[in-house]
């Protein structure tokens, strides 16, 4: 059958509750959020009393940061209530989520009300991550079991990509893949199917790695910094590591969960290891649970100077203590590598305290993934998507054997007394040597059931840049144009937080070219952790310090005629940004015929925090979207001034739905992708669309209204009160000044229509005198050093 969400009912307002809410809502959702009457309100009839907890709950989420929200508007969609007053209105939703306390009683008398409530067929879930879902439905009616299923979100909802979906033996096979293929196109997720077993996948394997590695620390005598050193971004995790994620979590709930897998998983092998040890029972005993309680692990204090620093817990005395930096040989030899996977094989070879560490929790994370399948997953894709979306992992953990060589590193575990299962070795046995491989650009895995490759069900709505080095149309050491199907390019760099340099501007042109030559269209995208942190600021500073002015003007001429060969390519340009796309790429993705952004995208031009304008094209872009949007109904330097504020404050969208708020993305022409996977398909998709509808390249503008000294004597007055009021520096004045006078057109006596190159050559003038400048260089470099500019 076919089903359409509009409206969702969340039951329980906590802070998973709420934030699944604001999800729902962010995703353009009607919501209606429900939780109980306080007790002193149970008397009285005033509707505000009784909604206190609810309304409480759910500012308190969207006044959290990082936001639950794309956008703030999006929590007008949430409706409250409480379950005594409202629980009749989940009669009108098609979804009922339960995100009550993790009591199976308590859960048990929710489902009562929803039994009375709900409308037959109306799709009905637990977020529970403790609570076997079958339990939930026992005693339930025909329809509620049919259509009820464990939906399990990972916290914070909007920002980890995890989605378990848990079915019984009396769901509906339609209603589960409906929850699959709706968690991934609408709802941005990696939806991983699980069986009904204790912590599902990813809290099953994610808090064996955690607890194995609290062994380690005692039997290797390492410390807390050390281990959230080595077990970090080097070897593909998060910044929090291991204890900063337990902190974060809350050190009760991973102790619960441990607790629960020990007690109900009495055939798994390792299930000693969930055993918490004992300074981990004493830190809950003594309420000590992380961020939740002001202490964990890690505590926050101020140091004699009266600065704040964070302090470490020494385990073996029970203090803390300030951080201590690690030094290991390994790490200090594996950090300067950018490629994980040739980081990875570095650090197991290590022959210090730190590469013992690798190789053992390597080894036992290997052995525990191969003895997990059939019992919590049959195919192990399921196990490393649920591992990179819900721990936030780079490459999953089987993919990680491979990366490692699975027969020698085999044989190493043996040595060392790992066993796997035999699934493993009869693999081996057969000749098939890597859990994964890639044929035509499509992903397979190894299937136990059939001993044999498969391609990843659903895969083909995914688009992996890298499945296509055997479609190398070009390359050079910075990028790669792939033939992607269909007569499409694609072009991805791979530089050092995506920085675009000489070598990615070259291949953007020579993409292009190509593109013209024989293709539909180019898609620019890439598959790293960020699109693009921007141009790539040390060859400015490199040229400035030295006063290669020349030079420094021929790359700035270089990157706008890029932004611009993109701008009037002959045939679409497409590009897909995520995560971060900063400066330069906000400008390659102002000049796009249309953007395929990911939800998660923090786009925006930042230049003015380096002490410079945006220099390919941006300031341009700016200005001539200013001049099409002014309105005779209102003066003409609103929205000059809007736009100018937008680059002057170096403002960043923290997400693709604000961008648009921004400016920078065009509403009714650019593309929000809510899943961060499909955006590559999406604008190898748009590409076609733009071509067969018969693309016609833009025309290079030469009416641009541009507004002279009656807009600039504006702005600079505004400038000049924020430096009075010291909101600004002499310096953030000097380059805001430049700024105003390019946005205006220069000192012109009227408004005046100008050409695209007019704005373009005042913007490279500006750029380039203030590369001269003392202080912009001054945060050039710290940015250079320590990845923030200073103020000055």
């Amino acid at each position: 059958m076919k089903r359409t969400i509009r409206k969702v009912a969340v039951l329980g307002s906590g802070v998973m509750g709420s934030r699944i809410a604001c999800h729902f809502a962010g995703v353009g959702l009607q919501v209606l959020l429900l939780d109980m009457v306080p007790k002193e309100a149970a008397a009285v009839q005033d509707k505000l009393l009784r909604n206190k907890l609810v309304n409480d709950a759910l500012q308190a989420a969207i006044k959290s940061n990082p936001s639950p929200l794309y956008t703030k508007d999006a929590a007008k969609r949430i409706r409250t209530g409480n379950f005594t007053d409202d629980m009749k209105a989940i009669s009108g939703c098609d979804w009922i989520i339960e995100v009550v306390v993790e009591r199976l009683d308590i859960k048990k008398m929710i489902f009562d009300q929803v039994e009375e409530h709900r409308k037959p067929g109306t799709l009905v879930s637990s977020n529970t991550s403790g609570i076997p879902i079958h339990l939930m439905a026992e005693g339930r009616s025909e329809d509620f079991r049919k259509h009820f299923c464990g939906t399990h979100f990972f916290n914070p909802p909007r920002y980890l990509r995890l989605l378990e979906v848990i079915p019984t033996a009396d769901t509906d096979p339609e209603v589960v893949n409906f929850f699959l293929e709706y968690g991934s196109l609408q709802l941005g997720k990696t939806t991983v199917l699980c069986k009904d077993t204790p912590a599902f996948i990813a809290n099953r394997i994610g808090v064996y790695g955690i607890m194995s590695i609290f062994r380690l620390i005692d039997e290797l005598q390492l410390t807390i910094d050390d281990v959230d050193a080595l077990t970090g971004p080097v070897i593909g995790r998060p910044k929090s590591a291991t204890f900063r994620t337990a902190d974060i979590v809350g050190i009760d709930t991973l102790v619960k969960v441990a607790q629960g897998v020990a007690a109900n998983c009495p055939a798994d092998e390792q299930k000693d290891i969930f055993q918490p040890p004992v300074w981990l029972s004493k830190m809950v005993g003594d309420n000590w649970l992380g961020d939740k309680t002001g202490q964990g692990f890690f505590r926050k204090s101020k140091s004699a100077t009266g600065e704040k620093e964070i302090l470490t817990l020494n385990l073996k005395t029970g203090e803390y203590a300030p951080r201590q930096k690690p030094r290991f040989a390994t790490l200090e030899t594996a950090k300067p590598v950018d490629d994980l996977k040739t980081r990875l094989g570095m650090v197991v070879q290590g022959t210090d305290k730190a590469g013992e560490f690798y190789r053992l929790f390597h080894y036992g994370l290997f052995s525990y993934i191969s003895h997990r399948i059939p019992e919590i997953a049959d195919e192990l894709y399921r196990i490393d998507d649920a591992m990179m979306a819900g721990f936030g992992w780079e490459i999953g953990a089987f993919e990680s054997w491979d990366v490692l060589n699975v027969g020698k590193t085999t044989e190493k575990m043996k040595a060392a007394g790992f066993t796997v299962a035999p699934w493993v070795d009869e693999m081996l046995a057969a000749g098939i040597k890597s859990f994964y491989t890639v044929q035509n650009g499509k992903r397979l895995f190894y299937d136990i059931a059939s001993k044999s490759y498969r391609p990843i069900p659903g895969a083909d709505a995914f688009i992996v840049m890298k499945n296509f080095e055997g479609e190398t149309v070009w390359k050079n050491s910075a990028c790669r144009t792939y033939h992607l199907g269909d007569d499409v390019l694609g072009l991805e760099w791979y530089t050092k937080m995506g920085s675009i340099g000489g070598e990615v501007l070259e291949g953007i042109q020579k993409s292009i070219l190509l593109a013209e030559d024989k293709y539909k269209g180019l898609v620019i995208a890439n598959d790293t952790t960020n699109f693009s942190a921007g141009a790539n600021v040390g060859m400015i500073f490199m040229f400035a310090i030295e006063q290669e002015y020349d030079e420094l003007d021929m790359a700035i001429r270089q990157f706008q005629q890029t932004m611009t060969r993109a701008r009037f390519s002959a045939v679409p340009v497409v590009v897909a940004p995520h995560a971060l796309a900063l400066g330069g790429a906000c400008e390659l993705t102002l000049h796009s015929d249309r953007a395929c952004a990911a939800a998660e995208t923090y786009i925006g031009l930042v230049e003015l925090g380096v002490g410079l304008i945006p220099g390919g094209g941006g300031t341009k872009e700016f200005t001539l979207r200013a001049a099409d949007e002014m309105h005779e109904d209102e003066p003409e330097t609103i929205t000059l001034k809007n736009r100018f504020l937008t680059i002057a404050t170096a403002k960043v969208a923290t997400s693709a739905h604000e961008a648009f708020e921004l400016g920078i993305l065009r509403k009714g022409h650019d593309e929000v992708v809510f899943n961060q996977g499909r955006r590559i398909t999406e604008a190898k998709k748009s590409v076609i669309e733009l071509y067969d509808s018969g693309y016609i390249s833009p025309v290079v503008r030469q009416d641009i209204k541009v507004l002279g000294r009656s807009a600039l004597g504006a702005l600079l007055t505004g400038i000049n009160g924020m430096w009075r009021a010291n909101y600004a520096t002499d310096h953030d004045a000097l380059v805001a000044r430049k700024l105003a006078y390019v946005m205006c057109g220069g000192d012109l006596s009227e408004p005046t229509l100008v050409s695209e190159q007019y704005l373009l050559d005042l913007e490279r003038e500006a750029f380039l005198s203030l590369c001269g400048e003392k202080k912009t260089l001054e945060r050039i470099q710290s940015v250079l050093k320590s990845g923030k500019p200073i103020r000055n």
